[in-house]
């Protein structure tokens, strides 16, 4: 898996985001929230990611884009190393839950603990169901 974040790996489809939050299961590490649902994909991506932050805690337009592009260079970074070997396919939305701004180190250090809680939360789904 690459690095990138193509057009294709975003999450746009309103159906899917409206299945995505109806059936979804969640993560959380504090300002991160991992909503998740198991997917196959016509296109072949392995992964479809979204990311929000509320208009209700961060008025500013500008403050807003600058935490969903924080949020999204670290999910670009990360996804190699935590989902390469996936053969599962998911639909990730990301939601910043805090009220105050972030670096980009705490951001990636934050979106880490969220992949690992996420993968020891699906590791451990996966043995109940069998």
């Amino acid at each position: 898996m690459k690095f990138g974040y193509s057009k294709k790996d975003k999450l746009k489809s309103k159906k899917l985001i409206e299945e995505l939050f109806s059936e979804g299961k969640a993560v959380t590490v504090f300002p991160l929230r991992l909503v998740y649902l198991e997917n196959n994909f016509e296109d072949g991506s392995i992964l479809k990611t979204g990311v929000s932050v509320s208009k209700r805690q961060h008025k500013n337009a500008v403050d807003r884009n600058a935490i969903k592009r924080l949020m999204r260079e670290a999910y670009r970074l990360n996804k190699p190393k935590y989902f390469n070997k996936s053969s599962t396919s998911y639909t990730f939305m990301i939601l910043y839950i805090s009220k105050d701004k972030i670096t980009f180190e705490s951001m990636d250090s934050k979106m880490k603990l969220l992949f690992e809680k996420f993968l020891k939360q699906t590791s451990k789904d996966e043995t109940i169901s069998k």
